[in-house]
């Protein structure tokens, strides 16, 4: 098969919007009481509710509807006074009830938005259209079988909500972006663990092109099936070049569903999509109306953390933090939590930061651990920070071995390991000086030339310096007395 002939996407201007599902974190499902947890045994989380047996009843989820609020404010929403449930009417195996509740005409939250920050450093708002409460199908599973299709209804009546954008993005990179700031939200809110692997996240893309200055948008197509943040990425991208390449060669593209094939990095026909229309909503006769008012919503915000926003904002304009290390610390919330109580113990922010990023997460990476279980508190780490500051050790002794012995004997602190292991420098000017001596003594022949006038060889008599003390010389108190000693050499 030849390869495809590159396309000039430069004439082109994609249109981009993203339906991304949130499942919530709750001990119980969307409208029954059956409790839900990733890989238990399948059809073991059941119940007639959730399952749709004639005569159960379902009842509101006052968690699912605090969630959304929080998402709903954390996305800067509008919260919606007076809400309905509807019935969202399809056929898939693995949809019990042979509907779906969710919110058809009146959404707990709209009009709200979110900014993303570009790898160039550059902004943009991404506005969002909706925020509704539903519940999630179960699963159909075509690999543990050779002939049949298998169900498991665990999933089902699991709560979700879908954040629905405005079609405001224009680029692979720019969907990766905003989705990264989706999961983030909801991993600060704690209302969702975000892990797209394991379908707590799920994202839907509606792509189309169309020429640069024109007003019209393309033909949409829907994109289903990525399980990574990277793959909405690769397949957005493909997808572009596919509709670009069919109007080139004269095609006419049709509204339809496409699922994602990440080993071929391409984008397949599913179905052609459906409309409004083919899902029938109406009202749901059995969940009575929500009413939500101010001193509600105002009780939801109290619950809420300082969001990665700000946090960036406070790092950044008050603390000093350069734009690269404030991103990586409001990432996770309880990394940004941890930097803030280390914060308590020392004004020095920048080495606070750069411990944190450096050699703390670089130890839990090692290990495959969360901050969380981190046997190190934060102050134990500025501790650290406070033996270098006041030139009690060195920045490498401290990292290479203080570290990691306070990590196996954290109930010492950092001065009682740092005597033990005889890493304190020394800055006796009587004991320096000796170093300094075997160090000039050892290459007379390097004196002269520095003598000569080739001063950068102060260098390679510290080094020896630092051997001769084993590391311990104060090397800003010790390079002061070998240039002096080399003077009068």
């Amino acid at each position: 098969m030849s390869e495809l002939k590159p396309v000039d996407l430069s004439k082109y201007e994609s249109v981009i919007g993203l339906e991304v599902h949130a499942q919530m974190l709750t001990k119980s499902k969307a409208y029954c009481a059956d409790a839900y947890t990733y890989g238990e045994e399948a059809n073991t989380q059941v119940s007639p509710i959730s399952l749709g047996h004639p005569g159960t009843l379902p009842k509101h989820n006052k968690q699912v509807i605090i969630n959304a609020i929080k998402m709903g404010l954390a996305c800067n929403c509008k919260v919606a006074e007076h809400q309905y449930y509807a019935r969202k009417n399809y056929f898939y195996a693995d949809l019990p009830k042979g509907y779906q509740i969710t919110q058809d005409k009146t959404p707990i939250c709209v009009a709200g938005n979110i900014g993303i920050r570009m790898k160039d450093g550059s902004e943009r708002n991404i506005g969002i259209t909706r925020i509704h409460m539903e519940e999630d199908a179960g699963k159909s599973m075509h690999d543990q079988d050779v002939y049949h299709s298998l169900i498991d209804l665990n999933r089902a009546g699991v709560p979700l909500i879908e954040i629905v954008s405005e079609p405001d993005i224009r680029s692979g990179e720019e969907a990766y972006q905003y989705l990264n700031e989706i999961r983030k939200l909801v991993r600060y809110l704690d209302i969702c663990d975000g892990n797209m692997e394991e379908g707590s996240l799920r994202c839907d893309a509606n792509i189309s092109v169309m020429l640069k200055g024109s007003k019209e948008f393309g033909t949409k197509v829907e994109v289903k099936n990525m399980n990574s943040m990277r793959n909405v990425q690769r397949a957005i991208d493909f997808e572009i070049e596919r509709q670009v390449r069919a109007l080139e060669n004269g095609e006419k593209l049709v509204m339809e569903t496409r699922t994602f094939d990440a080993l071929k990095n391409r984008t397949i026909t599913m179905r052609t999509k459906e409309g409004a229309a083919d899902y029938r909503y109406f009202p749901e006769p059995d969940l009575p109306p929500l009413h939500i008012n101010e001193i509600f919503i105002e009780q939801v915000k109290e619950q809420m953390p300082e969001l990665p926003s700000a946090l960036f904002e406070k790092f950044t304009k008050v603390i000093g933090l350069s734009e690269y290390d404030a991103q990586v610390l409001t990432e996770n919330r309880e990394l940004a939590e941890y930097f803030e109580a280390m914060l308590k113990h020392t004004p020095n922010a920048k080495a606070a930061a750069n411990w944190l990023m450096v050699s703390v997460k670089g130890y839990l990476n090692e290990q495959a651990i969360e901050i969380r279980d981190f046997v190190l508190q934060p102050a134990k780490i500025t501790e650290i920070i406070d033996l270098i500051d006041s030139g009690k050790i060195s920045n490498s002794a401290a990292s290479q071995r203080l570290f990691p012995a306070m990590i196996e004997e954290h109930h010492l602190s950092a001065l009682q390991l740092a005597e033990k292991l005889n890493l304190l420098q020394e800055s006796n000017s009587d004991e320096l000086n000796k170093w300094i001596a075997d160090a000039l003594a050892k290459y007379p022949e390097k004196v002269a030339e520095y003598k000569a006038g080739k001063k950068s060889l102060t260098g390679l008599f510290m080094g020896e310096v630092m051997k001769f003390s084993k590391g311990k010389a104060d090397p800003k108190m010790a390079n002061q007395l070998l240039v002096e000693a080399l003077e009068k050499a």
